[in-house]
C-alpha cells in the first residue's frame, strides 16, 4: 500500500518536515513492514515552471517533418527573469523548438529550463537543432513521468487549470509530494486505505486521528433508488455472498470534465493511473475510506439489479475486452440482460462508462471473501477491488463510501444528485467476544494494566464493557479478524508497544547435545559429500504417476499415497512415498542446461499413510489436549522414514590429458549404499532383485542380515530413462536409512590391526546360474570359519567350459591370526572347509 503524504496529513497528525522514511518508521511500531520510497523529486528537479506559448511558426523540415519555432513566456509580463542559469534568457521569454502541434498560441504548458532535470537522468541545456538554438522544452505528461501520453505536449487547460506565469509546476502538479510504502499482511486488509493507515499511524504516535468517514454526511433518501434483489440464497461458503448492496444515482454528469491535480497526483504517486474522471473519483474513493465502488451507465442498465451466482454456460465481456466463461461458484452482477460484472472482480463493458455517459449508478457493496478470492483466482483478474474484497471490507462503510463519491461527482463532473437510494440487504453484526482477566498479562509474558487494555482496545474502534471475571469486546465492522480472545490479545500488545515486551532467553539444558539418529544421520550425509556426491533439496510433491513407480517394487501393487487438500500444482499433487522422483527431476533439469556428469543425493523423509489418516476431534485452542486426544492425533500422523536417494549420470571425472573418465555403472550405486551401511557399522546384504523404475537385469535389492528388505539400488529402467528425457544407463540407488540406523549399534569399536602376515588364496566354483553370487560369498565366509578376515567376489564368467546352466564364480579368501603366523595347511583347511559347506548347499563343484 502506497501512502501519499499530503493525503495521510488530512487525517492524521503527520509533522509538517516528516518524510516518507520517518512515517514508515512510526508504521513498523504498529507491526507493518517497510517496502519503498516513492519521491518523484528523485529523479526530477531544476526550474520547471508555467509558460504561455507568444507565438508559434511552423518550419517544415527537409527530412519531410514539421517543426514549430516558439516563443514562450516563462515569467509574468512586466516581471524581471530573476533565474541566473546558462541558456535562460533574463528577459523571460524563452526561444523553444518543438516537434509537437497539439497547442495554439495563448496556450499554458509546461517548460523545463536549462538546469533541469527529468526523469531518465534526461538533462536539459541550450542546444543547437533545426537551424535554432532551443532553450529549454514544452514538456509531455511521460517526459514528466505522470502519464504514457506521448502523442502531444500538456496543455494545462486541459486539467482545468489557469496558473500565473512561472509558478512551479512540480508543486503545481504535485510532483512534490512523496509517498511511504508498506506491506500490508492478509489479515489485515483495513489497511489498503488511506482511513486505515491514519489510523494505524495515530496509534503508533498516540496522536489525534480523523475518520474521513465522519467527515461524510449521508443524505437521506426520499424514496427507493434502482432496484436490487440480492438472490444468492444458497450461500457456498457459509455466508451470503453479497449482504449489503448500497445504489445511488448521479444523473447529468460531464463524463469528459478533467480530472483535478490533487487528484490525479494522489493516485499516481499511490500506484492508479489517472484514466477519467469518473474511474478516477471511483479510485480516489477506495483508497481513501477501502470500500471498492463500481459506476454503471445508469442509461444502459436493462431492469433491477440483481446479485446471483453464475447458471452453467453463462459468459461475460469483462471491461478489458475478453469474453470469459463464467463458473457456477462466481457472483455476478446482472439485469435483465444477463450478467454486467463478476462481482468484486471487473465489471462488464456492456454498461461501461464512457465520455458519452450523461446518469451514473454508484454501486457499494460488500461481499463474501472466499467466493471474490476465488473468482479473482479462476479468471487470473488480480485487481485493487478484488484485493481488498477477498481480506475483507467494512461492512459499515458502503453507504458513506457511495455518498463521498456522489459528492465529488457532483462537485467535480457538475452532476445533480437524485434524492432516492438503494440500501439493500443487512450486515449482521459481529458477536461480542470475552477476555478474560489476566488472560493477556499471561499469553504475552508481561504486566497489562486495566487502562491499557480497555484503552488499547477502544483506540482499535472496539466497544469494551468490562464485566465480571474480565471484558465484553465488541469488534469495530472493519477488524471482521477479531473473533477469539488470543486476537483482542495480540492487538494490545501491539498498541502498547511491542518494543516494551521483555526479551528472556532460555537457558539451554547442558549435556545433551546430538541424538543418536541426528548423529547417525549426520555421519552418513558427511560421508556421501566426501566421497563427491553433492547434496541437494528436493520439493516433497510428486505425481501419482511417479507415486506408482517408484513407491512400489511390482508395477500394479498397491499403494497408499496422501493426496494434497490444496496443491501448488495439480500436476504435483501428492506427497512423495519415494525420494528418487525429485532427485531424478533436479538431474534432469541439470542435464538439460549442459551438466551431464552428476552424482547427487538427498537424505529426506517420505510419506506412508497407514490406515489411520487424521482425526476427527481437533482440539480446541487455548486448551492442553488430553493424553488420548494426543494419541489420536499421533495415530494419524503417516509414517515418515527417513530415506536416502543417490542418482549418477555421465561419468565420474572430467576427461583429462591421459586419462579416460569412466562411465557411472551399476557397481557404484551399490557402493553408494554400502557406503551409508558401512558409516554406522551394519552389514548389508546385496542380492539381485527386481524394481519396476530399475533396469530388470542390473537391479539389486539391499538387505539387514535379519532378511529385511531396506532398498534397492543399480540401473534406472531404459524406458523410463527415455520417457524422463535422461542420459542412457544413469544409475540410482534409495535406502531406508531409519530401519538401517536401528540397526546399528551404539557404539562402533574399531577391530585390532593383527602384526601378524596375510594368507591369501584364490577359489573358483562352478554353481547353478539361478544362485546369487552374495549367497555363495556367505556360505564361503561361514565354511571358512574366524581365521577368515575377508572375502570378495572377483570374477564371474559363463561360457565354454562351463556346463549349460551354470556360471563360475571366483573368489579371493584372506586368511589371518591374531596371535600367530598362519602356515599354509591351516589356510588350505580353512579354504576347504569352505569350498566343502557350498558343495553341501549348492552342488558347487571347483574348476
Amino acid at each position: 500500500m502506497r501512502i501519499p503524504l499530503t493525503w495521510l496529513r488530512e487525517y492524521a497528525q503527520v509533522p509538517a518536515t516528516a518524510t516518507a522514511e520517518d512515517v514508515m518508521t512510526d508504521l513498523v511500531k504498529v507491526g507493518f513492514e517497510e517496502e519503498d520510497v516513492h519521491r518523484p523529486l528523485d529523479e526530477i528537479s531544476g526550474p520547471i515552471v508555467v509558460g504561455q506559448v507568444l507565438s508559434k511558426e511552423p518550419e517544415a523540415q527537409s527530412n519531410g517533418k514539421t517543426i514549430n519555432w516558439c516563443s514562450v513566456r516563462v515569467v509574468p509580463e512586466g516581471t524581471a527573469q530573476t533565474l541566473d542559469i546558462e541558456g535562460i534568457d533574463p528577459s523571460g521569454v524563452q526561444g523553444i523548438v518543438c516537434g509537437a502541434h497539439n497547442f495554439e498560441v495563448g496556450d499554458k504548458v509546461v517548460v523545463t529550463l536549462p538546469g533541469a532535470v527529468l526523469p531518465g537522468d534526461f538533462r536539459i541545456s541550450p542546444r543547437k537543432t533545426y537551424g535554432h538554438v532551443s532553450a529549454g522544452m514544452i514538456a509531455s505528461v511521460r517526459e514528466l513521468g505522470i502519464g504514457d501520453d506521448h502523442d502531444g505536449i500538456l496543455v494545462l487547460s486541459t486539467l482545468g487549470l489557469d496558473p500565473e506565469l512561472g509558478t512551479d509546476a512540480l508543486a503545481l502538479l504535485g510532483l512534490d509530494d512523496e509517498a511511504a510504502e508498506i506491506n500490508v499482511t492478509p489479515d489485515r486488509g483495513y489497511a489498503f486505505s488511506i482511513r486505515g493507515v491514519a489510523r494505524e499511524y495515530a496509534h503508533a504516535t498516540d496522536s489525534v486521528f480523523t475518520d474521513p468517514a465522519s467527515l461524510v454526511s449521508v443524505s437521506p433518501a426520499t424514496g427507493d433508488g434502482h432496484g436490487v434483489v440480492l438472490a444468492d440464497q444458497a450461500p457456498i461458503y457459509g455466508k451470503d455472498g453479497c449482504d449489503r448492496f448500497v445504489a445511488r444515482t448521479v444523473s447529468g454528469i460531464n463524463a469528459s470534465a478533467p480530472v483535478p491535480t490533487w487528484m490525479s497526483s494522489r493516485l499516481r504517486l499511490a500506484g492508479i493511473r489517472s484514466i477519467s474522471l469518473a474511474v478516477d473519483i471511483s479510485n480516489y474513493v477506495m483508497l481513501e475510506l477501502g470500500q471498492p465502488l463500481h459506476f454503471y451507465d445508469a442509461d444502459k442498465l436493462a431492469g433491477d439489479i440483481v446479485v446471483r451466482r453464475a447458471a452453467a454456460g453463462e459468459t461475460l465481456k469483462t471491461l478489458d475486452g475478453k469474453v470469459r466463461k463464467l463458473d457456477t461458484e462466481d457472483l455476478l452482477i446482472t439485469d435483465s440482460s444477463g450478467p454486467i460484472g463478476i462481482a468484486g472482480v471487473m465489471g462488464g463493458a456492456s454498461t461501461e462508462v464512457t465520455s458519452a455517459t450523461v446518469n451514473v449508478l454508484v454501486e457499494a457493496a460488500h461481499f463474501e471473501e472466499i467466493t471474490i478470492a476465488r473468482s479473482r483466482r479462476r479468471h487470473k483478474l488480480p485487481s485493487e477491488a478484488s484485493k481488498r474484497f477477498e481480506r475483507g471490507v467494512d461492512t459499515q462503510i458502503a453507504d458513506v463510501a457511495a455518498q463521498r463519491a456522489v459528492n465529488l461527482l457532483v462537485e467535480l463532473a457538475g452532476g445533480t444528485e437524485e434524492t432516492t437510494a438503494t440500501d439493500a440487504g443487512s450486515v449482521v453484526p459481529a458477536p461480542p467476544v470475552f477476555l478474560p482477566s489476566g488472560f493477556t498479562s499471561g499469553r504475552i509474558g508481561m504486566e497489562f494494566t486495566q487502562a491499557q487494555v480497555m484503552g488499547s482496545l477502544t483506540d482499535l474502534g472496539a466497544r469494551v464493557e468490562k464485566v465480571d471475571g474480565g471484558y465484553s469486546v465488541t469488534a469495530p465492522s472493519w477488524r471482521y479478524d477479531l473473533v477469539t480472545k488470543e486476537d483482542l490479545t495480540e492487538e494490545v500488545a501491539r498498541l502498547v508497544g511491542y518494543d516494551l515486551i521483555p526479551s528472556t532467553l532460555p537457558t539451554a539444558p547442558p549435556g545433551r547435545g546430538y541424538s543418536r539418529a541426528q548423529q547417525q544421520r549426520r555421519r552418513v550425509v558427511q560421508a556421501l559429500a566426501d566421497s563427491g556426491l553433492t547434496e541437494i533439496l528436493a520439493y516433497p510433491f510428486v505425481s501419482k504417476v511417479s507415486n506408482d513407480t517408484f513407491g512400489v517394487a511390482e508395477a500394479g501393487a498397491p499403494l497408499a499415497a496422501i493426496k494434497l487438500a490444496n496443491p501448488l500444482s495439480e500436476e504435483f499433487g501428492f506427497l512423495r512415498t519415494s525420494v528418487l522422483p525429485g532427485l531424478i527431476e533436479i538431474a534432469k533439469r541439470n542435464h538439460s542446461r549442459g551438466f551431464h556428469d552428476l552424482a547427487l543425493f538427498e537424505s529426506g523423509l517420505v510419506f506412508l499413510p497407514g490406515a489411520e489418516m487424521g482425526t476427527a476431534s481437533i482440539p480446541p485452542l487455548g486448551a492442553k489436549p488430553s493424553d488420548e486426544v494426543l494419541d489420536a492425533l499421533y495415530d494419524g500422523i503417516p509414517y515418515q522414514p527417513l530415506t536416502i536417494a543417490a542418482v549418477f549420470t555421465g561419468k565420474d571425472t572430467p576427461a583429462a590429458p591421459a586419462h579416460t573418465p569412466r562411465a557411472w555403472d551399476w557397481a557404484d550405486a551399490i557402493d553408494a549404499a554400502h557406503l551409508v551401511a558401512d558409516v554406522v557399522g551394519v552389514d548389508l546384504v546385496v542380492e539381485q532383485g527386481s524394481h519396476q523404475a530399475f533396469h530388470p537385469g542390473r537391479a539389486a535389492v539391499l538387505k539387514l542380515r535379519s532378511g529385511e528388505v531396506v532398498g534397492h539400488a543399480g540401473e534406472l529402467h531404459p524406458k523410463l530413462l527415455a520417457e524422463l528425457n535422461m542420459p542412457a544407463r544413469s544409475v540410482a540407488m534409495e535406502i531406508n536409512a531409519d530401519k538401517v540406523f536401528a540397526e546399528a549399534a551404539d557404539v562402533i569399536v574399531a577391530k585390532p590391526i593383527s602384526t601378524f602376515p596375510l594368507a591369501t588364496q584364490d577359489v573358483a566354483l562352478v554353481v547353478p546360474a539361478q544362485i546369487p553370487a552374495q549367497t555363495v560369498l556367505e556360505t564361503l565366509r561361514e565354511g571358512a570359519g574366524e581365521l577368515l578376515e575377508d572375502v570378495a567376489l572377483f570374477d564371474e564368467y559363463q561360457g565354454k567350459g562351463i556346463p549349460e546352466g551354470h556360471k563360475s564364480l571366483a573368489f579371493g579368501l584372506r586368511f589371518r591370526a591374531t596371535d600367530r603366523t598362519l602356515t599354509a595347511d591351516e589356510a588350505s583347511a580353512a579354504r576347504a572347509s569352505a569350498v566343502e559347506l557350498a558343495a553341501e548347499r549348492f552342488g558347487a563343484t571347483q574348476r
